[in-house]
Formats: C-alpha cells, structure tokens, sequence
C-alpha cells in the first residue's frame, strides 16, 4: 500500500537525479534487497538498520547511501517547485542555521548559495561520487578505500541538511500533498541507520531535535 501512495504523491518525472540502481546479481544488490525485504516487513525501524550477521559494514553502509540518495532526490523533486531562488534565497534550516556550500572544484571556500543552487550542486556531487568506482567500487573483490566511511559522513551530513530545510521551511507543502507520512518514515529510517552506526556528529543533529508536530516519533 505504501508503494501505491508513493505512486500518487510522488511523480517520477520530478526525481531530481536519474536513479542510481544496483546491478542484480552483485552482493550490492542482493543486500539492497534484504533491506529493502525488512523495510516492507513491518519490522521496527531501529531493527531494520542493524547489520546483517556475516555481512560487510562497508557493503551495508553503501547499500543504504545509495538507497537514501535516490529517496531523498525523489522527496526534494517533488518539493522542488515550493523551493525557489524567491522563497529560500540562503540554503538554511530556520533562523539559527545557514548551510554553505563547498566542493574542491568550482567552490573551494564556503560559498552562500540559495537552497536551490545549493540542492543542485549536492545531488551532482553526491551521483559523481557515488559512481566513482574508486569510492563505491561494484566489481567482487575491489576493496573499498580507507576513507571510504568518512565519504559516507559526508555524504550523510549533506544529506540531512536536505530533511531540515525541507521540514522546516516546506512542512505545510508536504501536508498539503499528502506526502507526510512518507517523508516521516524516511526521515526515520535515515535517522536509525545513522544513529546506529555513528555517522553523523550529533551536533550538525540539533536543527531537527525538536521535530514539527505531527511527526510520529
């Protein structure tokens, strides 16, 4: 049934990003759809996101990276007409924080951005990143590099950024398009997973430790 609501609320044509897939018949893929199994069984979130017995942490970790990437792309461009250079000038989450924007290409200090710009840069840096097969290697028996969990943290922390300035400043437009109880849930998935596996610092958690009203959790 969720997946019958998904279709209504979210247009495909709107993903903000092509969807990355995983190869069926990889490790990659039959862990995605273990996940994707436990997702749809009901089963406590905080459950869902615990690592597999005999499985890599590494593997699990990129599984979901991708996983969350493509839901979040989907919930931001289904958003993305409520989120204009007009209405959101400073890539923000409320008054007390401003998110800046910095790569090692085209912005190498902390640049203002509004949240669109800011969206666009982060969604092409995360799919380069994610289809760098030096980073998020496919083939068996490609390691993965040593400073593959701190992409990840970066990855993630960006990320959020993504659910704080949609909650904050784009709640009543979720409401209003019946999408509320999907982001919720994968708010609270993406907030387990990084939780269980401590990959955000708390602090950058602080925007969303009070969550709108309405948010079943």
């Amino acid at each position: 049934t969720m997946a019958l609501c998904l279709k209504q609320v979210f247009n495909k044509d709107k993903t903000f990003r092509p969807r990355k897939k995983f190869e069926p018949g990889t490790q990659r893929f039959e862990l995605y759809k273990k996940a994707q199994a436990s997702l749809k069984s009901g089963l406590d979130l905080k459950a869902v996101v615990q690592l597999p017995p005999g499985e890599s942490i590494n593997d699990w970790i990129a599984v979901h990276v991708v996983d969350f990437f493509n839901r979040i792309n989907l919930i931001y461009g289904t958003m993305s007409e409520y989120c204009t250079e007009r209405s959101c000038p400073i890539m923000s989450g409320g008054l007390k924080y401003e998110y800046r924007w910095q790569d090692d290409s085209k912005y190498k200090k902390p640049t203002k951005l509004s949240a669109p710009q800011y969206m666009c840069m982060l969604m092409d840096w995360i799919e380069m990143l994610i289809n760098n097969e030096d980073i998020f290697p496919t083939r068996i028996g490609v390691p993965f590099p040593k400073q593959f969990q701190q992409v990840c943290t970066k990855i993630l922390t960006r990320l959020f950024r993504v659910f704080v300035h949609v909650y904050i400043h784009h709640f009543d437009s979720i409401i209003n398009m019946g999408a509320e109880a999907h982001v919720n849930t994968c708010y609270k998935h993406f907030y387990y997973f990084i939780r269980e596996f401590s990959l955000i610092d708390h602090r950058e958690l602080e925007p969303l430790v009070r969550m709108p009203q309405g948010w079943g959790g």
